[in-house]
């Protein structure tokens, strides 16, 4: 479903030098499969979701997440590449003025849904993350955990092939989020592969899975048990 073949991602300083954020990158991932990947902050996990959902394009080498591809895939074709993914990031990125189902039904409503199924799925999203009582709270109405849970439900409304959480229980208390992390997990059991960035080991131990480690820029395969 998923395969990054030889490839490297870098970015421009102020000056205009190229800095290389990983190289020789080589990753697949199966349907339904929860892979964890790891590395300190700055190891450069933010970077390769980026390549995923096409935020970024490779410096060399080929990433392709279902029938795109990335040395083929035009820029009007990126959002229909992102409807087959669900991202989830750290700080949430809530639209405060706006409550929980307003956030959800906003995916929806980007995706051209209209009228009773943009209700319908949404409550279905809020009520399969646990939060539909909150429906009408704001953010600074719900706590980080309900936050996070609003965000899961944004990225799942659109029923994505692959969940892309970007460092999901970074800003949470341990017992929040090893209550999000079960989230995650029974999504995974539903049917949907799950990527998820972490520096959380704890966490990793705790839930194992496939684990691979961002490692000077390229990506090892690691035992969780050994972290």
């Amino acid at each position: 479903m998923i395969e990054i073949r030889n490839a490297a991602v870098s970015y421009r300083d102020p000056s205009g030098a190229r800095v290389e954020v990983a190289q020789d990158l080589n990753l697949t991932l199966a349907r339904g499969e929860m892979v964890y990947l790891i590395g300190p902050t700055g190891s450069g996990k933010s970077s390769l979701l980026k390549l995923l959902y096409m935020d970024v394009q490779p410096e060399y080498g080929v990433v392709r997440v279902g029938p795109y591809q990335s040395d083929t895939t035009k820029p009007h074709d990126v959002p229909f590449l992102r409807r087959m993914l669900g991202v989830v990031f750290q700080d949430f990125q809530l639209l405060p003025d706006r409550s929980a189902y307003d956030n959800v039904a906003f995916a929806l409503h980007a995706t051209g849904h209209r009228g009773a199924e943009v209700r319908q799925r949404t409550m279905d999203a809020l009520s399969q993350v646990g939060i539909s009582h909150r429906a009408q709270a704001k953010p600074s109405e719900m706590s980080g955990g309900e936050q996070q849970r609003a965000c899961v439900a944004r990225a799942i409304v659109n029923d994505p092939m692959l969940l892309l959480a970007d460092e999901p229980t970074g800003n949470l208390d341990p017992r929040v989020a090893d209550e999000i992390q079960k989230l995650l997990i029974k999504l995974n059991r539903q049917g949907m592969a799950l990527l998820m960035a972490t520096h959380d080991y704890r966490l990793v131990r705790s839930f194992p899975a496939r684990t691979l480690a961002l490692v000077k820029g390229r990506l090892v395969e690691v035992d969780p048990e050994s972290l």
